[in-house]
């Protein structure tokens, strides 16, 4: 295990490569010679941050999603454009580029939303063979919905907040070179989806906005999400019911809450989870790192889970799986059913660790967990101030080569 201060020497090649990748608008590809370029500025856009360019979207994507030839919708550089909430919808007849250079605002002002709309700010729906690109921004405006929310000010009621993006049954998906910042809740969720690919993304929102997850993904599946930096107030990326054969690779994760699948089984509800992989990541910062967390109650099943190549500094829980998860102002009630979890493979992990139970395995006895393989890990304490430990509950695990705390000694 290298030092503290080794291992983070470690991360400084793989951060800049993806910061020259992500914010290298040179190599986002331009539409093809065959492809009709519909500008909304052409449809009444005017780009200066204060007028409603909505409409004029709208008509854009109208004219571009019933275009025969392959089509490239066009939001132009150095100009800022003022959008409500909107969905743009499919079938189209051909491929559509969503070429974003310029930067698309949402509304800083909550009265610009309605409980109808309150749910998604920019929809992409029912769309097959889309690519959204082009090196631009996509800014949620979210501050005024931080301020407002109960977790921020537990006096306040909670209510919902809209997710910057939102891409709902698509297929052959592929989004890559953009920068989406200061979402009001969620930055981007994957929903219904089939052949997406996520890549060369920046995603950023203060490590103290509530909900801000970056990646949110479910009942998706064949999902790549490679080359990007996340750095939110919550999960970096959060993997929900449905979503089976996602591979992530090359993530950086840091301010948030790290990578979770989960939460599964909320309000007694079954879910399956199946497939997934997560190799490569670097963690910092976040309260914490590989964490697997279903409720009691649930039904269904987590299984077949890679956590790979990972190296974490700093950070609070490296590694957990909490079969017993309770989010809820009251204390949860015993439940005798469970998500059943099983084949889960920890490997290669090393890092430091704020808290001395570096790794959790808090599962529930009417469904312990299952197959757990534990495969070269070492963490330690941040600054060396002493040893870490684990702790497991109702878990059947086994350990392969060095494994650093030494697994839940005497409690398997």
């Amino acid at each position: 295990m290298a030092s503290a201060t080794t291992a983070k020497l470690l991360w400084s090649p793989l951060i800049a490569l993806l910061l020259l990748s992500v914010c290298d608008a040179s190599s986002v590809k331009e539409p093809e010679g065959t492809s009709v370029v519909f500008s909304i500025e052409n449809y009444g856009a005017r780009g200066d941050g204060k007028h409603d360019d909505t409409q004029a979207l709208a008509k854009a994507w109208s004219a571009a999603c019933s275009s025969s030839r392959p089509a490239a919708l066009l939001v132009p550089k150095g100009k800022s454009y003022f959008l409500k909430s909107t969905t743009l919808s499919g079938p189209c007849k051909s491929t559509v580029v969503f070429m974003i250079k310029g930067m698309l605002m949402a509304p800083p002002s909550r009265s610009d939303w309605s409980e109808d709309n309150i749910s998604h700010w920019i929809m992409f729906q029912g769309i097959s063979g889309l690519t959204v690109t082009g090196g631009g921004v996509i800014n949620g405006n979210g501050e005024v919905w931080w301020k407002n929310s109960c977790k921020t000010n537990e006096a306040l009621p909670c209510t919902q907040a809209p997710t910057a993006l939102t891409f709902h049954l698509c297929d052959n998906l592929k989004v890559d070179y953009l920068k989406i910042v200061n979402s009001q809740q969620i930055h981007m969720s994957v929903e219904d989806c089939t052949d997406v690919q996520l890549t060369r993304l920046s995603i950023t929102a203060p490590g103290t906005s509530p909900n801000t997850d970056g990646i949110h993904i479910t009942r998706s599946k064949d999902v790549q999400v490679r080359d990007c930096i996340i750095k939110t107030g919550d999960d970096c990326m959060s993997i929900e019911d449905g979503t089976h054969n996602l591979h992530v690779t090359k993530v950086v994760c840091g301010p948030g809450h790290g990578i979770s699948i989960g939460s599964l089984g909320d309000d007694n509800s079954r879910a399956e989870v199946s497939g997934i992989t997560i190799d490569s990541v670097q963690l910092y910062g976040t309260t914490n790192g590989a964490r697997i967390k279903t409720w009691q109650g649930g039904s269904g099943f987590a299984k077949d889970i890679i956590f790979q190549n990972i190296i974490m500094d700093n950070v609070q829980n490296p590694i957990i799986i909490d079969q017993n998860y309770c989010d809820s102002a009251k204390p949860c009630k015993d439940q005798e059913s469970a998500v059943e979890i099983s084949n889960i493979i920890f490997k290669n992990i090393r890092g430091t660790t704020t808290s001395k139970d570096a790794i959790k395995l808090s599962c529930n006895k009417n469904a312990p967990c299952s197959d757990i393989s534990l495969e070269n890990i070492e963490l330690k304490l941040e600054g060396g101030k002493g040893d870490t430990e684990s702790t497991c509950q109702n878990a059947k695990w086994r350990k392969s080569g060095n494994v650093v705390p030494s697994p839940c000694k005497g409690n398997n």
